[in-house]
């Protein structure tokens, strides 16, 4: 299968916090970015404006929170929303992809990073746009499977 050389952006949806992470089809990989904040009125679209011509991606992945069950919650809707916006501010294909534990992947592996001693603290948007890196990881693997 030959491997895609689009640029990817991938968002932890949170109704405080979106988490970012970067990534490639062509390497397979992806890294955790940046944190941005939200709030009742929705996402800092400033500062994800500014990262579209800066990292121009070719598509968008959005983590899509359900239950452990797989049934939808508000969560899920919200999430949504929030990839339908993207696709209407910015035209670009926008890629839905389950997210369920993916925060608690990330909190396991900060905690680890710091039982190591390659980190020294934890904030809480560290584990935001880690969970987005696990999000754009995880959809990097399944395309290779497709």
């Amino acid at each position: 299968m030959t491997k895609k050389t689009r640029s990817l952006l991938a968002f932890d949806f949170g109704l405080k916090r979106i988490g970012i992470a970067v990534g490639q089809e062509i390497t397979g990989t992806a890294q955790a970015l940046k944190t941005i904040q939200s709030n009742q009125q929705g996402p800092d679209w400033e500062q994800i404006e500014k990262l579209i011509p800066e990292w121009k991606p070719d598509a968008l992945i959005i983590g899509i929170p359900y239950h452990l069950d797989g049934a939808e919650n508000e969560m899920t809707t919200a999430a949504r929303r929030f990839a339908r916006q993207l696709n209407g501010r910015f035209h670009l294909p926008v890629y839905e992809m389950d997210e369920r534990l993916s925060s608690r992947e990330a909190e396991e592996e900060i905690t680890r990073q710091r039982a190591s001693g390659l980190r020294k603290k934890t904030a809480r948007k560290d584990i935001d746009k880690m969970a987005a890196q696990i999000i754009l990881q995880s959809w990097l693997q399944q395309q290779e499977y497709q």
